[in-house]
């Protein structure tokens, strides 16, 4: 199978280089890991990316996957200002790893658009995939949608194929979530400071020498 998943396809993306430098397994780029929304996802919930019309429960499934690519694909572009977050050898990898499962969800989705638009259906995949990708981009949350698109890429790569429909099932939610702006929680103990008053000794100025006794005693 070719590779039509990659950012060179007609899809709209660029071919990634595979071979970039290796790097740690984890990177955290908060020092407290905000909390995002997460839970399962009906392949035909709103929130999973635009509406699919008419469209069947395949194609519904096909469509999650789909957009779920399209975010690991997002990241891969966005993310590379940190590589220890690795999104672009994941990410190629993941399109390795998952060729099948991903040109079942091309197939299905080519199909739909043909089947509502019949000979302009390949013009309307284009659109539909460039809007999808579009709808990944952020500016205000990219750190938290890095963060969140690298877990889930890796988690990827532990999925045994033809699996990946529910991996994006159980973790669309969260990468949808992370497109939220989030910040990092700096937490102190604020405890009330106690303190001891100083008590200090009447100064003997007898005892200090002459000119500084003259001081001492309030004499010029």
């Amino acid at each position: 199978m070719t590779n039509r998943f990659g950012l060179g396809a007609r899809l709209g993306g660029l071919a990634l280089a595979a071979a970039l430098a290796a790097a740690p397994a984890q990177a955290q780029l908060f020092l407290n890991t905000p909390t995002f929304q997460t839970g399962p996802i009906e392949p035909n919930d709103p929130l999973v990316g635009l509406a699919m019309p008419g469209a069947t429960a395949p194609e519904y499934r096909a469509h999650l996957v789909w957009n779920l690519r399209a975010g690991l694909n997002v990241a891969a572009l966005q993310c590379q200002f940190s590589p220890y977050l690795r999104t672009v050898a994941n990410y190629n990898a993941f399109l390795g790893h998952h060729a099948r499962e991903l040109g079942a969800a091309y197939t299905a989705l080519e199909g739909y658009f043909r089947r509502l638009n019949g000979r302009t259906g390949p013009r309307q995949f284009d659109i539909y995939s460039t809007q999808t990708y579009n709808n990944f981009s952020t500016l205000r949350a990219q750190i938290g949608f890095c963060q969140t698109a690298a877990r889930i890429s890796k988690e990827a790569l532990a999925t045994r194929k033809g699996e990946l429909g529910q991996l994006a099932q159980a973790r669309m939610r969260e990468l949808r979530s992370s497109l939220t702006p989030a910040y990092d929680n700096y937490g102190f103990t604020r405890q009330t400071i106690r303190l001891t008053p100083i008590r200090l000794e009447p100064l003997d100025c007898s005892r200090l020498p002459r000119a500084e006794r003259r001081a001492c005693e309030g004499r010029d």
